[in-house]
């Protein structure tokens, strides 16, 4: 049975995109923070309507978490695109200094055109930081910063209101809430995108996300499923999968039946937390 098109829009992302809109005269250089699992996906299709051709630094965040090979496919792909992309770990801070110096670059000519004007010592670059919940904006932000600045969270949604952030004498941070599309049409996108967290939990069926996770696990990593979940051999039959995990895992009712939404909230606890290893659940190619 074909999966509901998850939708998901609270009324402070319409208003952020509006404010986005508003401050992009300000701003030299945007940052658009990516799930490096999800590239794709976790890009906001309005983004480009937003931003039109203000310089754009591609962030791919959680890189720590995805397929290595996968990532460098990617970055590939966005030279291609003539954009640069560098993968990060905003939580341990992997490639966090790359940044300044590659917006520097980017904004390079417009800073000496200000100089050739008399201004001797232009303003710090303004950065602008935009990205879907959760892919963590907030996180970065305090890394950048060196300091706990923005609130942070496990859960979708946690930045709601812009800020101006100084990360050291060159360079100011435009914080944005999170923004996600009304609609998505390509429902591979929404499931992507609930897999990995980037839509609250509790407005999702758990199961039908799992239902997902485990085909995608079944074809592309099926050793590491295997392996995980001590299987022998990995069921066709996506009930016989959750029965065999189930069952493995001791996820059963009194009755002796398995319960399938533990099965499913094993198997994204294990995604999310890495216990399946480093996965990529789409690569450029899948995406043409």
């Amino acid at each position: 049975m074909p999966m509901t098109v998850i939708q998901w829009f609270p009324g402070h992302m319409a208003k952020a995109k509006r404010e986005v809109q508003e401050k992009l005269k300000l701003i030299d250089v945007a940052f658009e923070l990516l799930d490096a699992r999800v590239p794709m996906s976790s890009r906001n299709p309005m983004i480009d309507e937003i931003l039109g051709q203000k310089p754009r630094l591609i962030l791919l965040n959680k890189a720590d978490m995805a397929d290595e090979a996968v990532t460098e496919q990617w970055i590939r792909y966005f030279h291609d695109q003539g954009r640069l992309a560098l993968p990060i770990d905003a939580q341990s801070g992997t490639g966090v200094r790359q940044i300044a110096a590659a917006a520097k670059e980017m904004v390079k000519d417009k800073f000496e055109k200000m100089r050739a004007k008399g201004i001797k010592n232009p303003r710090p670059v303004r950065a602008l930081i935009v990205g879907i919940p959760n892919v963590g904006k907030s996180t970065l932000i305090n890394r950048l910063a060196g300091r706990h600045i923005a609130k942070t969270g496990d859960k979708p949604g946690v930045t709601k209101a812009q800020q101006w952030i100084k990360v050291g004498k060159e360079m100011e941070l435009l914080d944005t809430p999170g923004i996600l599309w009304p609609k998505f049409e390509d429902e591979d996108v929404g499931y992507k995108l609930a897999v990995t967290g980037a839509i609250k939990d509790e407005i999702l069926n758990l199961q039908d996300v799992a239902v997902y996770a485990l085909r995608f696990l079944s074809t592309h990593y099926p050793n590491r499923l295997a392996e995980r979940y001590g299987l022998d051999d990995i069921p066709d039959d996506i009930v016989a999968l959750f029965d065999a995990i189930g069952r493995r895992r001791g996820c059963l009712t009194s009755g002796g039946a398995v319960d399938y939404d533990k099965v499913a909230d094993i198997v994204l606890y294990d995604i999310r937390t890495e216990k399946l290893g480093r996965l990529s659940f789409e690569t450029p190619a899948s995406r043409t």
